[in-house]
């Protein structure tokens, strides 16, 4: 059963970084922070330098919904497979933020609006 879902394309672009030997990263310049074994996983917005490697987030804060609501989330990365696009997931108490990398925005966006949702500007 696919959840149709409002989402929107944050503003801003993102890197992700992993810091093998860190617990917390050095600076407060993050958005989100995910601690492992094998280290430290930074989600940062792109600096103007970086050219490679960004990545676009689709959020879907419009569509807010509980943490006990099934297939949220398999609904948006089901498609993006689908469509062979590489995610990275953030979730938040409300909303999941998928990150797809900047080249495959368009493919993201198509593949999203065919599964039945919807994309703000």
């Amino acid at each position: 059963m696919t959840v149709a879902q409002t989402l929107g394309v944050v503003p801003n672009q993102f890197v992700l970084e992993h810091l093998p030997n860190s617990v917390f990263p050095e600076d407060d310049e993050w958005v989100a922070l995910v601690r492992a074994p094998e280290g430290l996983t930074v989600v940062r917005e792109a600096p103007p330098y970086v050219e490679e490697g960004r990545w676009v987030g689709f959020y879907g804060g419009a569509t807010a919904h509980s943490l006990d609501q099934p297939g949220m989330l398999a609904a948006i990365v089901g498609p993006l497979a689908e469509a062979h696009v590489p995610v990275f997931v953030a979730s938040t108490y409300h909303a999941d933020l998928v990150l797809v990398p900047d080249y495959k925005q368009e493919v993201a966006a198509a593949a999203l609006q065919e599964a039945g949702h919807r994309i703000l500007p």
